[in-house]
């Protein structure tokens, strides 16, 4: 049962509209970069929109059909928060490609009017040409609505074409409802990547030259040269102990002085991004100053002869004298060093080698984009051959390859759980679109379910649900195509294990985020398993209930770490209750909350009588202890065996407390660090209950030699909560209160509505 919301808060507020206003107004206006304030200039409109919609009665924020004459199923466009600014993703101007089919079909450059030639016998062939071929792309799910009309015409099922026509046909003229053609069919191979060939090459494309790296090109190849010249200059000064104005120059000295200086000026108005040459205090500067003086006759007062002296010695002593070896040798490295091509001149090379590749997918093999400037590139570009791809630009490449998912998050193209749910459509919407019988109905589900998780979900009221995909009418119109088999349940079982294991062995002290979650509970819904998976709730917008599911999570964990085992022991967990809680639950019904759940996670965050974010995220996090946050059911119910093991896991899960804890050190507001510290210390007793009394205790007793490799205060900090897991390891246990032993023993949790311990300097060990 999935009848709990992602977003249920307690009142709509224009505030919040407001505030995001302003500061993406701000933004607009102040933002160096053109791109971020054109960005924020639409966020601006947007937020608007939203305002004049509430108060005109024409949107509802928090409904489930917020814009009023668009039902349910139409993708809208939606800001941060949840707010819908009234405008459907589908709407807005023609697209170039629909510009382009009306001008080859000869109608009208208006939606209605593609709509009506794609249900003539013309307009149909093109679309079924489009479904064998699959070169079509589904941006936004209403793009597969006529697709599917054109299939049920093929397929015979000209009722049910006529009812989704008769469904679609109020909106022809404002959504477009015709899919965008492309160069190459969608792979299919379980590679996923992060970003398309052509969003790569854009992205190097775009790259301009790194004011940094160019400053340093210009210092190297352009004033180190200038100060030796003028050291050179000085030095035909010097005495045989190279102690400039030595003697007296001649005048030929003062001529070519002169023009040194012109050159000076020149190069100054040239090459404008170092600045350290005008510094009169600099050597440099003070060379530069002393020939301005003497070349204009005015004789050295002792104040800058001694200036003069100490500047030409102290260069020479860093770097030699001009033309001996060692000065020769330097300036040679530097040389080379300022002539190596520009990262703009690299990243422009790859993002050439990149346009002859398919640009709608990922790369299989990235190993020759980013390899060494070739010598017939060389010749075509004037870059020096053999020249490396710095790791910037083979970042931007490694995020087009494609692979396999497991790949990608062991090489460190997916670099965190939240990136993981970005990818996971790729192949989840295979799963799903498995079910149909037909190959070219197989693919466009696929293309549609990749489309629709691109929709951001509404902010809803009352633990209303989001949209689901089965609900869009063209889907609704093919369910009868679906061919249930025991074959697809075990290929979804199969990636939802799968996955679960990327996901805890790559990111074990990281919350599941809700995207994920919510594809893992898509497949265990394929796979026909009693696979409950629960989402993290927002603490500034929970309303004190739980939906059902809630419980049978909980249910779960307790089937798996009921009887006494570290995790139900350190945090003071009743499992028996909690499953004799699961068994008075009513069969399938229409209840949507859990009032005994809820209240049982009240009482163990201690009904804290404030009603803000602090008191609310004690309850979830009451929540998320009891139900393991899905890992139990991902252990107990899918079957998930990382590879790493568990005792590794729990090493890794320490790692992240531990920098946790040194960041929030250092951190003015820390609580949302320790709240994260906090989560990843629970995975780690999680995964520690699943060793053998033998392995738990090894990993225990290395945990100080974890806290050895960070700062002294991350011990100091944890040490408390270290102490309280080995009170509980060897059978002790926590007051009511979560502490022992005086408060020298004390559970971690993240949320607390007095101020947290963590975030507090600890004291001297002799006071603890």
């Amino acid at each position: 049962m999935d009848a709990h919301a992602d977003k249920q808060p307690p009142h709509i507020s224009g505030s919040y509209a407001e505030g995001r206003l302003a500061r993406a107004f701000v933004t607009a206006l102040t933002d160096a970069d053109p791109a971020t304030r054109a960005r924020a200039g639409e966020r601006a409109r947007g937020w608007r929109r939203v305002l004049a919609g509430t108060a005109a009665g024409t949107l509802r924020i928090g409904s489930r059909t917020p814009v009023e004459g668009l039902p349910a199923w139409v993708t809208l466009e939606v800001l941060h928060g949840g707010f819908a600014t009234g405008a459907p993703s589908a709407g807005g101007p023609l697209q170039p490609y629909e510009t382009e089919a009306a001008r080859r079909a000869g109608v009208a450059e208006d939606r209605e009017a593609l709509f009506a030639h794609a249900l003539t016998e013309e307009g149909l062939t093109e679309l079924w040409a489009l479904l064998d071929g699959a070169r079509y792309e589904i941006a936004v799910p209403e793009e597969a609505a006529l697709l599917t009309v054109a299939w049920l015409v093929r397929a015979g099922e000209a009722d049910a074409a006529l009812e989704l026509v008769a469904e679609l046909r109020p909106f022809a003229g404002r959504l477009r409802f015709t899919p965008r053609p492309c160069g190459a069919p969608a792979p299919h191979t379980g590679a996923v990547h992060r970003r398309t060939v052509a969003d790569a090459g854009a992205a190097l494309a775009r790259r301009g030259p790194n004011r940094a790296v160019e400053a340093q090109r210009e210092a190297l190849g352009v004033w180190g040269p200038f100060a030796d010249e003028l050291l050179r200059h000085w030095l035909e000064t010097a005495g045989p102990d190279h102690r400039v104005l030595g003697h007296e120059p001649g005048d030929d000295w003062h001529e070519r002085g002169a023009a040194l200086l012109v050159r000076y000026r020149r190069l100054s108005r040239e090459h404008t991004l170092c600045g350290g040459h005008r510094d009169p205090r600099s050597n440099l500067g003070i060379l530069r100053g002393a020939l301005e003086e003497a070349t204009a006759g005015r004789p050295l007062d002792a104040r800058r002869v001694g200036l003069l002296r100490h500047a030409a010695a102290s260069m020479v002593r860093k770097r030699g004298l001009p033309g001996s070896e060692r000065h020769t040798a330097l300036r040679g490295a530097q040389a080379a060093q300022a002539a190596l091509p520009s990262h703009q001149d690299l990243a422009h090379l790859v993002a050439d080698r990149l346009a002859g590749l398919p640009q709608d997918t990922g790369a299989a093999d990235v190993t020759a984009l980013v390899a060494p400037v070739t010598e017939a590139e060389q010749r075509r570009s004037g870059l020096p051959a053999g020249s490396p791809v710095p790791p910037a630009i083979r970042r931007v490449v490694e995020g087009a390859r494609s692979a396999p998912l497991a790949t990608l998050v062991e090489l460190g193209v997916v670099p965190s759980a939240e990136v993981m749910a970005e990818l996971v459509p790729q192949l989840v919407a295979v799963e799903t679109a498995a079910v149909y019988r037909d190959g070219p109905l197989r693919a466009l589900m696929a293309a549609n379910y990749r489309a629709f998780r691109n929709r951001r979900s509404l902010l809803l009221l009352d633990l209303a649900r989001q949209v689901g995909p089965e609900e869009l009418p063209w889907v609704r119109a093919v369910s009868a195509q679906r061919g249930e088999d025991a074959r697809a349940e075990r290929s979804a079982h199969a990636a939802l294990r799968q996955l679960g294991e990327v996901a805890v062995d790559g990111f074990p002290g990281t919350l599941l985020p809700n995207p994920l979650v919510r594809e893992l509970a898509v497949l265990a819904r394929r796979s026909g398993l009693d696979a409950p998976l629960v989402e993290e709730l927002a603490a500034d917008i929970f309303m004190g209930t739980f939906s059902p599911k809630f419980l049978a999570t909980a249910a779960v964990a307790a089937e798996l770490l009921g009887g006494g085992t570290l995790y139900e022991r350190y945090y003071g967990i009743d499992y028996t209750a909690v499953l004799a809680l699961a068994g008075q639950r009513p069969g399938r019904t229409t209840v949507r909350t859990a009032p005994g759940f809820a209240a049982l996670c009240h009482e163990r965050a201690g009904r804290p009588s404030s009603h803000g974010v602090a008191a609310n995220g004690m309850v979830i996090e009451q929540a998320q202890i009891l139900t393991t946050h899905n890992l139990a059911t991902l252990v107990h119910r899918v079957g998930i065996t990382p590879a790493s093991g568990w005792a590794d896991l729990a090493r890794r899960c320490f790692a992240t407390v531990c920098r946790m804890t040194g960041r929030a050190h250092h951190e003015p507001r820390p609580l949302g660090t320790i709240k994260d510290a906090a989560y990843a210390w629970r995975q780690m007793l999680f995964h520690l209950s699943l060793c053998n009394d033998e392995t738990a205790a090894a990993v225990l007793a290395r945990l100080p030699d974890e806290t050895a490799r960070h700062p002294a205060h991350v011990a100091a900090r944890l040490a408390p909560a270290l102490e309280g897991l080995r009170l509980v390891a060897e059978g002790g246990s926590f007051a009511a209160d979560g502490t022992a032993d005086a408060g020298r023993a004390r559970r971690l949790t993240g949320w607390s509505t007095t101020g947290h311990w963590l975030s507090q300097d600890p004291a001297p060990p002799g006071r603890r």
